[in-house]
């Protein structure tokens, strides 16, 4: 819903590129430490009673330095203050040159920083009304974006109103958004939530949960006859890789007694599991098999064919496991596997891949919030997890595999410990062609494969149901809802 109340500077594109939004132009210089923008000058806040005579004002720059400024400032603690903490000195480092002008002055360069600015926390805020209602801005919000806020009772229902003064139009030229309106309801139970839209209640309704996946589509993951014709399915990347991470520092006292230690062995697990029959059985069809890299199919710069990944060998998984010294896992200690309940199905599935080719496998059960704490602190050997991309670029991906991302202070979830790889990624960092760094991507992911310290499920998908009379909702691999430009017949 963010997404609809608010705009930043750039926008994605359906190829995941930042596009101009409230920036219309901008320049990078030369050095790749100074990005320029050059703003329109017609965008209005959404009127609001505190400004004067309750119209919304024009935005300027001072407005995004102020913004900005306001994800790490020490006082607001804003969840979204990674996205500047370490590449910027602080205030100074948001310069409105005059009204249409604004600069960013960076640390060191960032080739990502563009696909960053696309992300719902640079949204641009005014500060008269955020300092005016406080902590209450978030039952106050105003933005710019194509709808504006108008009636919230928490956890249940939220509506959205048409911003009549919305700057974007159309490619004829018409004013955007279409509708009038968009309403939208909080259900937790996700079965209710589907007879709902089954009975047209709603117009769009995300995801396909297991509870009723059997009843929509086929093991294959097409509509079943029951559905075909009465609403729209559609299918569409995700970027979003769901895998079992391995931990491998043997400097840790639960590696050094672990076979998961041996390169080998971890390798043997990746060709074990059958990810085909995986998606097939567990999931109707939703998700691509992770047969390349960790990054996910989707990304700009993914390719199958330069990254290796593991395809299902059962016979290369057993050869593995005895040139290690276990031949049909004999001598083999019993390894336990780190899951929650809502992945239970599929931890399950993976143990009997695995105990096929003799290695005993042990189910831990744990409520998703302790098991995140576990794995934030590297006290889980073996363990379900996914990545979902907060930014369109590898380099989201590849970051969990950094030495200086150790946690607990970021992502590095596996210990995975590696000057080269952290070789490239520094020299990544100063690579502003997407070609060339993309490159170095694909050579740094196919280091994390060769060393094995996670195994790649599957690139995961998004499924929007839609009804009939729904057009122009354009899918995108954030999956993130774009609604300005749908309509209703």
């Amino acid at each position: 819903m963010t997404n609809q109340i608010f705009n930043g500077l750039v926008q994605v594109d359906a190829n995941l590129q930042a596009a101009p939004c409230i920036a219309k132009s901008w320049e990078v210089s030369e050095d790749a430490l100074q990005y320029t923008f050059h703003l329109r000058s017609d965008v209005r806040f959404q009127d609001d009673p505190i400004f004067t005579q309750g119209k919304g004002r024009k935005v300027i720059a001072s407005d995004f330095a102020y913004s900005f400024y306001r994800l790490i400032d020490p006082k607001v603690a804003s969840s979204g203050g990674w996205i500047f903490s370490d590449k910027v000195e602080g205030k100074s480092s948001f310069i409105a040159l005059n009204d249409s002008t604004f600069r960013i002055q960076l640390l060191r360069p960032f080739p990502p920083f563009m696909s960053l600015l696309t992300t719902q926390y640079c949204s641009v805020v005014p500060k008269e009304v955020v300092e005016h209602y406080g902590k209450d801005f978030r039952s106050h919000p105003v933005g710019t974006g194509p709808f504006k806020f108008k009636y919230w009772k928490e956890g249940e229902i939220l509506v959205l109103l048409k911003n009549e003064h919305y700057f974007e139009k159309d490619k004829k030229g018409s004013p955007l958004p279409y509708l009038d309106a968009v309403k939208a309801t909080f259900i937790t139970d996700k079965q209710s939530g589907f007879m709902s839209f089954l009975k047209k209640d709603l117009d769009f309704y995300y995801n396909v949960d297991g509870s009723y996946r059997d009843d929509i589509l086929t093991k294959s993951g097409k509509m079943t006859a029951k559905y075909k014709g009465k609403f729209q399915l559609i299918k569409s990347p995700y970027l979003c890789t769901e895998y079992v991470g391995i931990l491998i520092d043997t400097n840790l006292a639960i590696v050094k007694n672990s076979p998961l230690k041996l390169r080998k062995i971890r390798q043997a697990i990746n060709y074990a599991i059958d990810k085909e029959k995986l998606i097939k059985y567990l999931r109707n069809g939703i998700g691509i098999p992770a047969n390349s890299g960790y990054v996910p199919k989707g990304m700009p710069g993914f390719d199958s064919i330069r990254v290796k990944g593991y395809h299902y060998n059962p016979k290369l998984a057993a050869k593995l496991l005895s040139e290690s010294g276990y031949q049909d896992g004999k001598g083999l200690p019993e390894i336990t596997l780190n899951t929650t309940t809502t992945y239970k199905d599929l931890i399950e599935f993976i143990q009997g891949e695995l105990a096929a080719i003799g290695m005993k496998v042990k189910v831990d059960v744990s409520p998703s919030s302790s098991l995140r704490d576990l794995i934030s602190k590297n006290h889980v050997n073996f363990f379900r997890a996914s990545w979902l991309a907060d930014y369109a670029d590898g380099e989201n991906f590849l970051s969990m595999f950094y030495s200086k991302n150790k946690v607990p202070f970021g992502p590095n979830y596996t210990a995975f410990y590696n000057k080269d790889f952290d070789q490239l990624f520094e020299q990544s960092y100063y690579e502003s062609n997407n070609e060339k760094r993309f490159e170095l991507y694909r050579k740094m992911d196919q280091m994390v494969m060769d060393e094995a310290p996670v195994v790649p499920l599957f690139y995961d998908q998004s499924v929007v149901m839609l009804q009939n009379n729904i057009s122009g909702y354009k899918t995108n691999a954030l999956s993130l809802m774009i609604l300005k430009s749908v309509d209703k017949h």
